[in-house]
């Protein structure tokens, strides 16, 4: 561990933090200290920084659950930041390094969560290797659905069929600053009527964010004759868009509103030179089953199939 100075993050680290996840290779929005944070009430931060002499070389975002550290709970995917791929040997004596800190600081478990291989210029395949030799074992595999927009749309024949109805014209494609009419009258109705759910964040913590990150998190809504029928949240990075919530009411899946929107919005993002389109994880029961609906209605919009993998390794 002699190249390497391993410390937590504290406050005074905000503005070097961020400027790290801006220039790093793998970095997205989700790893600034505002988003981080939004829910830290929920979450005691474990985040580490990485230093080679005085100069940042990889950050590790995680919170700490009793004797454990997770890459970080709260957040749809993890892993180490990295700025550059400097050969498997560097990162080899990098990985080392953190484990060696981790059993010094009596540390028992790292629960590792890696994230889909289209949100990073770099390969994953390495930390999985690093993770496995360690005695690091695969507990779960979500299945995660994108569009790579590097290929020809695979969207089914039936929904572009449907997408062109001439009656679509009637349907007012919006893109909102109020998330209010989203939750209040579509997201939260519908998932608690059909799952007895809640979403993740709350219109309070959406907004917020949103404040935060106007260019990021964005809301498109579907209007019928002033009537709110579908929705869609994104979260917008670099080189890939996430469909974070979808949701559609009653009349609004007469109207096939929901998949118009998907439509649009996948061919709105692939002019603008996006590289992926994200519509999340079919997975249930932390990747024990899946929704067979969901898939199909995503493979049929144009998705091909990804793995989302978690690692737990004993220290």
């Amino acid at each position: 561990m002699e190249n390497f100075k391993i410390r937590k993050y504290s406050e005074k680290d905000y503005n070097l933090w961020n400027d790290f996840v801006n220039q790093s290779e793998n970095g997205t929005f989700l790893f600034l200290r505002d988003f981080m944070e939004y829910h830290k009430d929920r979450f005691e931060d474990g985040s580490l920084m990485i230093f080679e002499k005085e100069t940042v070389v990889a950050l590790l975002p995680a919170n700490r659950k009793g004797n454990e550290l997770h890459s970080h709970g709260g957040l749809t995917y993890g892993g180490l930041l990295v700025q550059e791929n400097r050969g498997h040997a560097y990162l080899e004596s990098l990985f080392t390094a953190l484990c060696d800190y981790l059993k010094a600081a009596s540390l028992e478990q790292l629960v590792f969560k890696s994230r889909p291989s289209f949100y990073t210029a770099g390969s994953n395949r390495e930390w999985h290797n690093f993770l496995i030799r360690n005695g690091a074992a695969l507990y779960r595999s979500d299945i995660s659905m994108a569009i790579d927009y590097q290929r020809p749309l695979q969207i089914g024949k039936s929904k572009l069929k449907r997408y062109r109805k001439p009656e679509n014209e009637l349907l007012e494609v919006v893109q909102e600053q109020d998330f209010a009419p989203f939750w209040n009258e579509v997201l939260e109705p519908r998932l608690s009527e059909k799952y007895e759910a809640k979403p993740v964040h709350t219109l309070d913590e959406i907004t917020l964010l949103h404040h935060k990150f106007p260019e990021n998190i964005q809301q498109y809504s579907v209007y019928r004759d002033g009537r709110i029928v579908a929705g869609i949240t994104l979260f917008v990075d670099t080189y890939v868009v996430k469909s974070q919530y979808g949701a559609t009411t009653a009349e609004g899946e007469q109207l096939r509103a929901l998949d118009y929107l998907f439509i649009t919005l996948i061919l709105k993002f692939k002019a603008e030179g996006k590289y992926f389109f994200d519509m999340g994880t079919v997975s249930q029961k932390e990747g024990k089953t899946y929704n067979p609906g969901l898939l199909k209605q995503k493979e049929e919009l144009g998705c091909a199939m990804y793995t989302q993998d978690f690692y737990s390794l004993p220290l």
